[in-house]
């Protein structure tokens, strides 16, 4: 297929899913009429799972979603979401003790785990971020800035670099740092560190601020220096607070999102010589995290060093990050080869992932290319903002 065909193959698949039917899914199905914002969780049946825990993920990648959706197309409904998350994170998540955004709350707003994870007000950073976008609201972005400074002040290792897990409510020591269940228990992770390196990225574009460019720059040499290997060009994934690497496993959805995150915050801060070291190493992280793409077309979740993959299941995000990650090195390379992969995987989401009749995308589906109905159409990991932005992105370039 040539290239242009290729193109307007994928921005025709970015309208339809964007515009048909994930932004009308959660317009439709998310709002929590009763206790206000949104639903903690939603079951592939479609019915609101009312005593599920609401979760400042889930939140904050809600406000981030509708921001940039507004700000893409401009339909009020986008706004009036944004708006919610807005105000629901800030009347319920916020501790104003201690400063930061609790974990999780219960369903009537209330506190449930407070604890702080970095991860979590990174996102949180970027929504606000987003949202100052579309209303230039001060508060917002003051919320952003204060984030910006928390973070640093809390998490930064002044000694041996880098940003540690989490913390308890005030802050102290917490023994389990994990964000969930299947992650190692260690003081740094990629995958913490490439949230924060998105959201000062994004906070950056409305507040030219010299520390905050500093902290971006350092990030992006963290990645290229130690967090992405220099063997294979995967992401290691778990360390101790020294850098000593703890894993083995890949994320190839986490390799291609880093590739294209990393290149965009270079891009943000406008060093060409930065620049030049990020686009040096992108094809071949790209080629790395292809290694996990199926002859269906669709990108596997885990792997090992070894070639074997963790299980034959599919989820939901690193589809829409391949996507992104795809076309972002199709425009620095020109090389179709990217351009034909990326359109395998919008075949491949269509035909497995794209839920017809209720809306959104499937969380995980089996090697069959069945749903695995175990998994939520929504909870506190499950959101609009992997597939929404990738059908944003695709948009915004190949329009």
């Amino acid at each position: 297929m040539e290239k242009q065909s290729l193109k307007e193959k994928l921005l025709y698949f970015a309208n339809k899913e964007l515009f048909g039917n994930i932004l009308t899914y959660w317009r439709k199905s998310a709002m929590d009429k009763e206790n206000g914002g949104f639903y903690g969780a939603i079951d592939n049946k479609n019915n609101p799972l009312k005593d599920a825990p609401k979760g400042l993920i889930l939140n904050a990648r809600l406000l981030w979603t509708f921001s940039a959706a507004y700000k893409l197309a401009g339909n009020e409904n986008d706004l009036i979401m944004a708006q919610t998350a807005y105000e629901y994170i800030n009347e319920n998540f916020k501790d104003h003790k201690y400063d930061g955004y609790f974990w999780t709350v219960n369903p009537d707003g209330s506190p449930k785990d407070m604890k702080k994870q970095i991860y979590a007000q990174a996102f949180t950073m970027y929504g606000m971020s987003e949202y100052f976008k579309i209303t230039r609201n001060e508060i917002a972005l003051q919320l952003a800035i204060e984030l910006f400074r928390l973070i640093e002040l809390k998490a930064f290792d002044n000694e041996k670099n880098g940003y540690f897990e989490a913390f308890h409510r005030d802050w102290s020591e917490i023994d389990d740092m994990r964000l969930s269940n299947k992650d190692m228990n260690e003081k740094k992770t990629m995958n913490t560190h490439l949230h924060i390196i998105e959201a000062y990225a994004n906070l950056y574009t409305i507040w030219k601020n010299d520390q905050l460019a500093e902290k971006i720059e350092n990030l992006i040499e963290l990645f290229l220096n130690t967090i992405i290997s220099a063997e294979d060009n995967h992401l290691n994934l778990f360390f101790d607070e020294n850098w000593n690497i703890k894993s083995t496993e890949i994320s190839y959805g986490h390799d291609i999102e880093a590739g294209w995150l990393v290149y965009e915050s270079a891009l943000v801060l406008g060093d060409k010589t930065l620049l030049r070291k990020v686009k040096k190493r992108l094809a071949a992280i790209t080629d790395a995290a292809l290694q996990g793409m199926c002859k269906e077309g669709g990108l596997y979740h885990e792997g090992d060093r070894s070639g074997n993959h963790k299980d034959d299941e599919f989820e939901w995000w690193p589809q829409a990050e391949a996507l992104v990650g795809l076309v972002n090195t199709f425009e620095i390379t020109n090389n179709t080869k990217y351009l034909d992969h990326a359109v395998k995987i919008s075949d491949f989401i269509l035909k497995f992932f794209s839920e017809k009749a209720d809306g959104e995308w499937f969380y995980r589906v089996n090697k069959e290319g069945n749903p695995v109905l175990k998994y939520n159409k929504v909870d506190l990991w499950k959101c609009p903002y992997h597939n929404g932005r990738a059908c944003m992105e695709l948009i915004k370039r190949l329009k």
